[in-house]
């Protein structure tokens, strides 16, 4: 394993007084000649990082650009840059399930000294714990820190619900009854939606679903458990609603289509995260936007509440000069503090990660339909439902195939979990 965090203890101890500059009119501009280049996820917080830039420089004299790429492109190029140690990019938005392969190669600085020493600014006390491990850690350790948490939620039609003399579901038993009762292909109305694709979204869509019906990735060994009896099971479950409740086509949705089809009136039921809401909220983009509600996702009968909580964590490149990263730092320090965070998701980032913004009066105006059941989901949450290991990137397409194929009927669950555990286990 490459290391790359010799030296941190000097960078640590020597602050950031070299990068004080005082302008002509008496105010510190800390990064004053610094330039951040950041490769963010295309997810809605990246085109609000752009936007801050101004603010970012008003405050600290510090430029900051925003190359946006989509997830298959910024997991390649930023993983490319890392190996090659070319350090194109000096800080990075990181998925959760990366902190393993990030901590295993050294790709990030170690960030643990730092947040120790700046817990009070950071006011750690403020964000809620799943958040902090499972959103930045990896064995207790930081290899990012968190900046945009996200809570699993599910969007149902009210209108459609109430016709049919449905209450909205509460567990998996009533959401499959509920998928079936709406599905009237007919008129083009179908109970649920979700991702079938291959890859990714397939994997990770079947994986929350998986959580909630008492499945895991991982057995009690620390070994891959993919063909277990609950995984098949809710392979099942996850097959029926497709083939019996989604929209035609819905084997090849991603997050896009997924969501596109219950905004434009197509499906009943989709669970989504929590940053995708306002738009399923906003009549510009969803003609169905007032028939819509909010619920906790629900989880199978008899099984403790385990929702699914995700996000992104900013990572900052261990390749780059001590001077750049303490730079680095400094930005997400400024990013995460209250202020500009509550600036931050106003602007539309949805990226809710503080106690304090779900009681906050102006966030609450703006957000206050679904922010309680964010803080609900976050005081219960599981943000290990896709491990966190540094062999998850080819597990996760292991069980993307899988999926797809069973759906398609290439295979039966059992057949596909059980070809994904066989090439999974040869990781191990």
């Amino acid at each position: 394993m490459k290391s790359r965090i010799s030296g941190l203890k000097t960078i640590l101890s020597a602050g950031v007084v070299a990068l004080m500059v005082t302008t002509a009119n008496g105010q510190d501009k800390p990064l004053a000649g610094v330039t951040l280049t950041m490769a963010s996820q295309n997810d809605q917080f990246a085109s609000v990082l752009a936007k801050l830039a101004p603010k970012f420089k008003e405050d600290t004299g510090g430029d900051l650009r925003v190359e946006i790429m989509n997830y298959g492109e910024l997991l390649s190029k930023t993983t490319a840059d890392f190996i090659a140690d070319t350090a194109a990019y000096d800080l990075v938005t990181m998925d959760i399930v990366w902190a393993g392969a990030y901590a295993e190669n050294g790709y990030s600085v170690d960030l643990t000294d730092w947040v120790e020493r700046d817990a009070d600014e950071l006011k750690l006390d403020d964000i809620y714990p799943v958040i902090l491990k499972s959103l930045g850690q990896y064995e207790g350790r930081y290899v990012a820190f968190p900046f945009a948490a996200y809570a699993n939620l599910m969007l149902y039609r009210k209108d459609l619900f109430d016709e049919a003399g449905l209450a909205p579901p509460t567990t998996t038993e009533q959401m499959l009854a509920a998928a079936h009762a709406l599905t009237k292909p007919d008129i083009n109305q179908y109970g649920f939606v979700a991702n079938g694709q291959a890859g990714a979204p397939g994997a990770q869509d079947w994986m929350l679903y998986n959580s909630q019906m008492g499945g895991s990735i991982m057995g009690p060994d620390g070994l891959p458990a993919l063909n277990s009896p609950e995984n098949v099971a809710s392979l099942e479950v996850y097959k029926e609603l497709f083939i019996d409740t989604a929209p035609p086509g819905a084997i090849d949705y991603d997050w896009g289509a997924r969501g596109e089809a219950f905004n434009q009136g197509i499906a009943s039921m989709l669970e989504t995260w929590s940053v995708g809401i306002p738009g399923a909220l906003d009549p510009a983009s969803s003609p169905v936007a007032d028939k819509v509600g909010v619920i906790l996702a629900p989880v199978a009968e008899g099984l403790p509440l385990d929702y699914g909580v995700g996000g992104w964590a900013m990572a900052i490149n261990a390749d780059i000069s001590p001077e750049q990263q303490k730079a680095s730092w400094e930005f997400i320090k400024w990013l995460t503090s209250p202020e500009i965070h509550k600036e931050f998701n106003l602007m539309g980032a949805g990226s809710f990660m503080r106690k304090s913004q779900m009681t906050d009066p102006d966030l609450l105006a703006a957000f206050g339909e679904f922010l309680p059941l964010v803080a609900e989901t976050y005081e219960n949450g599981n943000g290990e439902f896709r491990p966190r290991i540094p062999q998850y990137p080819e597990i996760q397409d292991y069980l993307g195939t899988a999926v797809n194929t069973a759906l398609a009927g290439g295979l039966t669950p059992q057949e596909a979990l059980d070809e994904a555990q066989a090439r999974a286990l040869e990781l191990f």
